[in-house]
């Protein structure tokens, strides 16, 4: 089955991910990566205005019911996803699509390629940059570890996305992963935040520095 058809399909019953690789690293990189995905702060909507911040919950809930189905769950993944991309300077948006094209938003889900979890992360990236009790299948510590790594890969590219999502997928050069998660990104989880009052902060505070991925 393509690719394109299993993304038509609701995800399937394979995760999508390729072999995403093992490159060599700096020593300073790679203790950058471990405090990244080490840290354990509690997640929360970093959306300043209450008003916002409670539209952007019930707008991406309402997407995400026929996935998530249980709605305490539901919101706790949101939240998490949107904390950890602002954390790691993604739209939120995003990574909500990236996660579409890979997994389908299923949690344990597992590729032919051995990746885990909503972001598909490959096992080897526990030993390169975190502890070996880490749990791929741990809801924020899959996300931790992917929008981390998807972060690494953005700064590797100098802020080419098209690129980035190429490595991320182990398929770089290839435009068929890019352009699905482009897809579903602005089809599906496209987002404009609501105006907030005069005076209020602004709706988000995070960096987009992640624009949306050439065609290739």
């Amino acid at each position: 089955m393509s690719a394109a058809l299993v993304l038509a399909l609701g995800g399937g019953s394979a995760a999508l991910a390729g072999p995403q690789q093992y490159e060599p690293m700096s020593a300073s990189i790679q203790a950058s990566l471990h405090a990244a995905v080490s840290d354990a702060a509690a997640p929360e909507l970093l959306i300043r205005d209450p008003v916002a911040r409670d539209h952007w919950l019930a707008e991406m809930s309402r997407r995400l019911e026929k996935r998530i189905p249980d709605p305490r769950y539901r919101e706790e993944l949101l939240i998490s996803i949107h904390y950890e991309a602002s954390r790691a300077g993604l739209d939120p948006q995003l990574v909500l699509g990236l996660i579409e094209v890979e997994s389908g938003f299923r949690k344990y889900a597992v590729s032919s390629a051995g990746a885990r979890g909503y972001m598909q992360v490959m096992p080897f990236w526990v030993k390169v940059i975190g502890q070996r009790d880490d749990n791929l299948f741990h809801l924020r510590k899959n996300l931790r570890y992917g929008c981390t790594i998807l972060r690494h890969y953005l700064d590797i590219e100098k802020g080419d996305l098209f690129r980035a999502l190429g490595r991320y997928n182990g398929s770089l050069g290839k435009a068929e992963y890019p352009n699905m998660v482009r897809a579903a990104w602005e089809k599906k989880w496209a987002y404009e935040a609501v105006a907030v009052a005069a005076g209020a902060a602004p709706a988000q505070s995070i960096d987009t520095t992640a624009a949306a991925p050439r065609a290739n």
